[in-house]
């Protein structure tokens, strides 16, 4: 469900304040406080907002505001790719998830799940998947990247590999239209190589802005990846590729087709 006018000003205020209350944005808004509480209510459940007493606060228990501004950048894209590759995961297996705003969103649709195995490096995601109806949920032991509450190194390279699971959830900073996978971090990229290395099927998911971004480290090649999944059209070049490799890639479009 798209964000509306109200909620999409909302976020733009807890960007600019720390918090919003009911009151004044029923008045600005010329709305009832309960209409108010119901678009606040909506924004906290999708992970975009903390209640507080009267209002709403901005996020910022394990991420920084850079994180932040990542999250809710392009919103209503990665829910869309969040839904899509939470449809490819069946019930009853196992799956591992890293960091990323997108991977989250995916992490939000596997809460109407049941009986999955979820193992992940992302604090963030073990947060939204603490209530759902999980066989195991499983944290990746580690040094935590206080930014953006990411587990990396050594130490979550040496206990992810003790696993191997039936589908893989990655998100990357950069796409490259020759079908480069790539990130800035080496430790974070060293994780992500790990989870691919140790899964029988393997998923990216990306908003398109990462086409537009480059990173120095590679993750992986398209042909490492058995489904790209995208919030919309990739280059041309890039869909040569997937298509030379035999990677899928899945659009809302697609999908839906």
């Amino acid at each position: 469900m798209s964000l509306n006018e109200r909620q999409k000003k909302i976020i733009k205020d807890l960007r600019a304040h720390e918090e919003v209350g009911v009151d004044k944005l029923a008045i600005r808004f010329a709305v009832t406080t309960q209409t108010v509480r119901r678009d606040i209510g909506e924004l906290c459940d999708r992970g975009l907002a903390r209640r507080i007493h009267g209002g709403a606060r901005r996020l910022e228990s394990t991420s920084s505001i850079g994180y932040e501004e990542r999250r809710l950048f392009n919103i209503e894209g990665k829910e869309k790719v969040g839904r899509i590759a939470a449809n490819l995961v069946p019930h009853d297996c196992s799956v591992i998830l890293n960091i990323g705003t997108t991977t989250e969103q995916v992490a939000r649709a596997l809460t109407k799940h049941s009986g999955l195995v979820v193992i992940s490096n992302n604090i963030n995601v073990i947060q939204i998947l603490r209530d759902a109806k999980l066989r195991d949920l499983v944290i990746v032991g580690g040094g935590v990247r206080r930014s953006d509450g990411a587990i990396v190194g050594n130490d979550a390279v040496e206990f992810i590999s003790k696993y191997k699971v039936d589908y893989a959830v990655i998100g990357a900073s950069s796409i490259d239209e020759d079908g480069s996978i790539l990130d800035f971090d080496s430790r974070e990229v060293a994780v992500s190589r790990t989870i691919l290395k140790n899964a029988r099927t393997r998923i990216l998911v990306a908003d398109q802005s990462k086409f537009e971004r480059s990173a120095p480290v590679r993750i992986c090649n398209l042909s490492e990846l058995d489904y790209v999944i995208l919030d919309g059209k990739p280059p041309a070049e890039f869909l040569s590729v997937a298509a030379s490799c035999g990677a899928r890639v899945v659009t809302e479009e697609t999908f839906n087709a």
